[in-house]
């Protein structure tokens, strides 16, 4: 166990598609989330930027991008790249230089300008990037590998459409109530049936969009956070960034192949169930101390899987525990009560860090018509590419 972190402000730029740069958006954010702390641009010691690849030259360098449209001031720099799992690492980063005693305030940012339509690989030829073989070889886009996903979930454990359904329709409830979700709409479960198939068996509701997007926390010492009369802020207990365990004998993709058991018995655990196992390690608690879960929806049916991963229920029992309301607001352990990537979309390095956002809110109770009743403990979750997995667990 480490000691915690004080999570002082945060801010988002609302999600959808403004035509603008990611400088904008993170702008944006990063001023809203100085404003909720309290704090000044110029007490900040240090800014951590998760990286955006598709931002060109500036997405390489978020850190010091950011910190020279807000103004220099002489703060260290850090940016970080790891996908989806971008802005958990940022906030590992900035948690290890407070604890570190390298700087009492740091202020993390991630904001992206996406693409139109499902995300491609960069032009030019990486033989060695796997996630570039699955585009080009196997020709697995993003929304292929969603539906492959769920039609596993089906045979293996017998969920069904409907229940991939039933996910949209509690997380686009949530998203309504949200001004900073980019989809504000109720849907019922016809109206997700009757959308377009994309990849069967998802149709289009059931996967999430890419979208622009922004937002900042500004975490701090809990010392720092005393002299400033914060009196019980909400606080960063673990952040969990393990990656996979050799050998891996379930076909995952961007991986295009396994890897044989015969000189090495497999781990008793997947590698997303051991992401959740390590941040609940780390702040010395369990799945049964959480009051909510914000997960990485990229698909209904993946939403599904992280119900498992995170130990809310055993295995194949997912669709049992959304069909008895448990994972909606006001039940047992409320699921993506933000609307999720179903009402908010991909704005890839700023995921991670809204996901926290909301952590931030639901456990102050400042969420509003979301509010979860009584929320102590939070957990959010994520799987970036190449091996990077992400928790973060929150605290009040």
């Amino acid at each position: 166990m480490t000691d915690d972190v004080a999570v002082l402000g945060a801010g988002l730029h609302p999600w959808g598609k403004w035509g603008r740069g990611f400088v904008a958006y993170g702008t944006v954010a990063a001023r809203a989330a100085l404003s909720d702390a309290g704090v000044g641009w110029r007490e900040v010691g240090s800014i951590v930027g998760a990286a955006t690849v598709r931002g060109g030259y500036p997405g390489h360098v978020a850190g010091a991008t950011f910190a020279k449209a807000l103004g220099w001031q002489g703060a260290r720099a850090a940016s970080v790249y790891a996908a989806c799992a971008s802005g958990a690492q940022a906030i590992n980063t900035a948690r290890a230089q407070i604890l570190a005693g390298i700087a009492d305030v740091v202020l993390v940012v991630g904001a992206d300008s996406a693409p139109k339509g499902f995300f491609r690989p960069a032009d030019g030829d990486r033989p060695e990037d796997p996630d570039w073989l699955r585009f080009r070889v196997l020709g697995a886009t993003n929304p292929t590998y969603f539906g492959l996903y769920a039609r596993r979930r089906m045979a293996v454990h017998g969920d069904t459409a409907d229940d991939f359904a039933r996910v949209k329709v509690k997380n686009a409830a949530v998203g309504a109530l949200n001004p900073n979700a980019r989809y504000r709409k109720r849907l019922t479960v016809e109206e997700v049936a009757a959308s377009a198939v994309v990849a069967d068996p998802l149709r289009l509701l059931d996967i999430c969009a890419t979208s622009d997007g922004g937002a900042a926390l500004v975490l701090s010492s809990m010392e720092f956070a005393r002299r400033r009369g914060a009196a019980g802020p909400v606080r960063i207990r673990s952040v969990s960034t393990v990656t996979p365990r050799f050998p891996n004998t379930v076909l995952d993709l961007p991986d295009i192949a396994t890897d044989s058991a015969v000189a090495v018995d497999p781990s008793g655990e997947t590698f997303r169930a051991s992401i959740a196992r390590t941040a609940y390690e780390e702040a010395g608690i369990g799945p049964d101390d959480l009051s909510l879960a914000e997960v990485y929806d990229l698909s209904t049916a993946l939403e599904l899987q992280w119900y498992e991963d995170l130990g809310l229920c055993a295995e194949g029992e997912a669709a049992k525990l959304l069909r008895e309301g448990s994972t909606t607001l006001g039940g047992r352990i409320p699921v993506n009560v933000s609307g999720g990537l179903a009402s908010f979309g991909e704005a890839v390095p700023a995921q991670a860090i809204a996901q926290v956002c909301e952590l931030t809110w639901q456990l102050r109770g400042d969420a509003g018509d979301r509010q979860v009743a009584g929320a102590r403990v939070g957990i959010t979750a994520n799987q970036g590419l190449f091996g990077h997995g992400s928790a973060v667990i929150a605290v009040r």
